[in-house]
């Protein structure tokens, strides 16, 4: 039992590994390619998927850290390199904060999650994040030319940031389709893999897709 219970934790850790390379790969990847002329690239990322369903099938400690890297380190590497500006901004807070809340969906579906239950949860966490970094956007968007803010401090600019956008890039809703449409893709796809995984294991050991959720 330690020893199938050390064998599933280490595959975890290297699936973990491997999410989170690829994951910061495409991230920035996606960034230096597509922010220019913001093709659909830019954000049909599979982020927000891998903290939901890192959180349903991980290991508690590694679902809990894998989100909050793969955006610390491509945070990083993009504004250092890409956009030339001080890492630390408040408009990267309201990330952070819906991943950690995307991730506490994952948690609560934990040992009992079915496929209409993580695309339900998905299509709620693509909303989450959409509200929660759109209204950091409004409060933190310093604005264009010498306009001290882009957003007006009321609920019409705040429906603004959440529809139209700023004049002169696409609306808010334009990312949205895209941010949505890759949750949902990359939600099936985690799934998808992580059942073949358990169902491949089901002879060797027969609680082995419990084994990594209780880890």
């Amino acid at each position: 039992m330690i020893a199938k219970r050390f064998a599933a934790t280490v595959s975890a850790m290297f699936a973990a590994l491997f999410l989170l390379v690829v994951v910061v790969a495409y991230r920035i990847a996606s960034g230096f390619l597509g922010s220019a002329d913001f093709h659909w690239l830019h954000n049909f990322a599979p982020v927000a998927a891998v903290a939901l369903c890192g959180a349903v099938y991980l290991p508690r400690r590694i679902a809990a850290a894998l989100p909050i890297l793969m955006l610390l380190i491509s945070d990083i590497v993009l504004n250092v390199f890409h956009y030339h500006q001080p890492f630390f901004t408040f408009d990267i807070l309201p990330r952070y904060v819906a991943l950690a809340l995307i991730s506490l969906l994952g948690f609560a579906l934990r040992g009992r999650s079915t496929m209409p239950r993580l695309l339900v949860a998905s299509f709620v966490g693509s909303l989450l994040f959409f509200v929660i970094t759109n209204t950091g956007s409004w409060l933190a968007e310093p604005g264009p030319g010498l306009a001290p803010i882009a957003y007006a401090r009321t609920a019409s600019g705040w429906l603004q940031a959440m529809t139209t956008g700023l004049p002169g890039y696409p609306s808010t809703w334009w990312f949205y389709r895209y941010t949505l449409l890759s949750d949902l893709f990359y939600t099936l796809l985690f799934a998808g893999c992580m059942a073949v995984q358990f169902k491949s294991e089901a002879g060797a050991q027969p609680h082995g897709a419990q084994e990594l959720a209780r880890s």
